[in-house]
Parts: structure tokens; sequence; C-alpha cells
């Protein structure tokens, strides 16, 4: 019995009457039945967003004309838009350095099914997850970099990576804990691509050791935020944050306990985000649709 092909439609344009009605139409005269649907119209920018999970009941309608036509109403409508299927697994890469809480709640979900991706390869500076890697049968490539390294080591070892992102056709990379500065030109390669999961509730205590700054300050409050890596260190689109509470009688080490639970959770929920293509850009910020 063959998979009946299922469609995400994700799409952004100037806001105007009529775009839901016009999407919906097509549909409908294309032989499609729309699973869920959900819109926002963001008056500040005057842009639409919408994102439709839609499945092809007409069996004469094909992946190429359905593209094809499409693009006319998104053109009228100077829509960007993207169609995806939504039987796909995403090709993602996972990059980590010697922290690895991470990195193993991310296996772990994608091995019970949780999160419907292939992870196609591991990447790390140190080789502590190597065995890790192999538990799973993926790919380990150790990267080396040490500490002040120059330039010209730096760029090389990062060249190393954009080799790995093409060979695998990597659709998302994920800094699992990846303690590395990327440069501006990684970033560029990886933009609207890559996640990173910063370990504080951004913005605030950045830097080494957040959880002994937020310890010294008696914060009430620690968290965890996943954002798009961008030039700018830690101030990339935000995905998703949550919090714990926290009080006075906690040591340091139960805060780091507690936020790499949270850091956990942020970061998974922020890839099963990426992978269903419910994230689309609004300039610096997101729209993420659940």
């Amino acid at each position: 019995m063959s998979i009946r092909p299922e469609y995400i439609l994700t799409l952004s344009c100037p806001d105007q009457r009529g775009i839901v009605h016009s999407v919906s139409g097509f549909l409908a005269n294309h032989g499609c039945n729309i699973i869920d649907s959900a819109q926002f119209g963001d008056a500040q920018s005057a842009t639409f967003f919408m994102r439709v999970h839609f499945a092809v009941e007409d069996s004469s309608v094909s992946d190429g004309a359905l593209r094809e036509e499409f693009a006319a109403l998104g053109a009228n409508m100077q829509m960007n838009w993207q169609l995806h299927d939504a039987h796909h697994k995403p090709r993602v890469m996972l990059m980590v350095s010697k922290i690895g809480h991470c990195l193993n709640d991310l296996l772990f979900r994608y091995k019970s099914g949780l999160l419907p991706v292939e992870i196609k390869a591991i990447v790390s500076n140190h080789t502590d997850f190597y065995q890790l890697a192999a538990s799973y049968n993926i790919p380990f490539h150790h990267l080396p970099l040490a500490a002040g390294a120059p330039a010209e080591a730096k760029q090389a070892q990062e060249q190393k990576v954009l080799d790995i992102v093409a060979s695998n056709d990597i659709e998302l990379v994920v800094l699992a804990r990846y303690m590395q500065i990327l440069s501006p030109q990684l970033c560029d390669a990886l933009k609207g691509k890559a996640i990173n999961i910063h370990h504080s509730f951004l913005p605030s205590f950045k830097g080494a050791k957040p959880y002994y700054q937020a310890h010294e300050r008696g914060v009430k409050l620690i968290g965890a935020t996943a954002h798009f890596v961008t030039g700018d260190l830690d101030e990339g689109p935000i995905i998703e944050q949550d919090v714990e509470r926290v009080d006075h009688s906690m040591e340091p080490e139960t805060l780091t306990a507690i936020g790499r639970d949270v850091e956990c959770v942020v970061l998974a929920r922020a890839v099963k985000c990426f992978v269903e293509h419910r994230i689309l850009l609004n300039g610096h910020k997101t729209v993420v649709f659940k």
C-alpha cells in the first residue's frame, strides 16, 4: 500500500486580504485536503506568515505540477514560500565538545523515533564521544582545534566541517554544546540551518560558568535558549526558551544539573520545530507555529 503524498507549505508575504482564501482554494482545486493550518499576521512588519500541512488525495496531481502552479500564486502575492515533503526526514549533523548531555539526549530521541531525523554525522574537536557515536552506528569526525590556534588552522578545520556538510547533504547542523566560536564565514555558510543551545536564559550571564554567575547573583530562575547561529555571538533569532525555578539553598552544582536538563529539553524542542518546518524568520525574530 503506497503512502499518500503529504506536504508542508510555509510562506511569508506582505499582509493583504485573501491570502488564506487563495491558498486553501488552490489546494482544494488541486485535490488536496488540509490536515492542519496556522497563520499569523505581524502588524509591526505588515507581514503574513502561514504553515499548512496537507495531503494530496488526487493521484493525477504530480509534485512538479503542484510546485509549478503554486509558483504563479506565490509570485502574484509576493510570497517567500517553500513546499516540503512531510514524509522526508531531514539529514542532521551534530557538533559537540566535551559536555555531552545534549548530544546524548538527541541521540536517544532519534533512536527512539521521537525525533524524525536522520543523523548522518557527529563532529567534535575532542574524542570523548566517539564510542557513544559508534554505539549508534553514526560516523564520528574528530576535527581538533587547539586553543589559540592561528587563523589558518581554524579556517582549515572549518572547511572540513563544510566538507562533511556537503558530502552528507546536511540540512541542519546542531551545536549540542560545541564550545568553539564559529567564524563569520562559517556562520554565513550555515545561515538558517544551524541551531545552537545557550546555557542561560538570554540575554543574561554570558561567558564562562553561567550557573556560577547566577549563583553569585542569587537568581530564582535559570533557563536555556535555543537560537539560530549568526555571526553575532549568541544574538541569533531565538527559537525556544524555558526556565526552572531555583532557590537560595541550591549549590552551583545543583544549578548546573538543573540547567543541563533544561538545555536538553529546549534544544530538542527547537530541533523538532525545525524539522517539522514550524519556524519562519521574521527579521531578527522568529515565528514558531506550535
